[in-house]
């Protein structure tokens, strides 16, 4: 909860100093933020090239663990497209974009910035944390009512890492390889779904 906090804060503070008109003039450049986005695209393949329990994920894989996050994307856009129609201004492909973030908040507020500007990327940027913030929040009710494997599809590719220790508390350890592959998953799909939508 609290980097979730901590990324809401640093948006704020973002939109204070710009405001204020206190950002030297090439912070402002869309090459800067590209460049991030690629820096950021870079550290997430180390992240997963250098996880030393990747060999042992893989090989412990079931097949029928590929449909946990299938059942992510297709509940998420179904739940995204529908919403979307009470959200005047905001264009169907756009919302199932901000829903293809799939709590991936740092990596598609960027993408969708880049994409379609900054209003759509704040758009993703809190639509993604508060995602990630509902996960950490509702994981036991979810766990309890819709079954072990809610919580997981609940945190999307946040299942990885900072709603799974929620995850496996509330599902069980057995879950816990499960929740990684999904959240592994679903991060790879990121960019390819924000990209084909916009």
């Amino acid at each position: 909860m609290k980097s979730s906090l901590a990324i809401l804060g640093c948006l704020v503070a973002g939109i204070l100093v710009s405001a204020a008109h206190r950002l030297p003039a090439f912070l402002l450049r869309s090459e800067v933020a590209a460049g991030v986005l690629f820096a950021l695209l870079f550290l997430v393949g180390v992240g997963i090239g250098g996880n030393p329990e990747m060999r042992e994920l893989l090989r412990r894989l079931d097949p029928r663990m590929a449909l946990v996050p299938l059942v992510a994307v297709i509940g998420t856009l179904l739940g995204v497209g529908i919403i979307s129609i009470a959200v005047p201004g905001v264009r169907l492909r756009e919302a199932l974009a901000v829903g293809a973030g799939f709590g991936y908040y740092s990596l598609s507020s960027i993408l969708i910035t880049q994409l379609r500007g900054e209003t759509l990327g704040v758009l993703a940027l809190l639509a993604n944390v508060l995602r990630e913030l509902a996960t950490l929040v509702a994981s036991p009710l979810l766990a309890r009512y819709f079954g072990r494997l809610a919580p997981i599809v609940s945190g999307g590719a946040t299942a990885t890492d900072t709603t799974l220790p929620i995850i496996v508390q509330c599902a069980g350890a057995e879950y816990a390889v499960l929740a990684v592959f999904s959240g592994m998953v679903l991060s790879l799909l990121v960019p390819f779904l924000i990209t084909f939508l916009l």
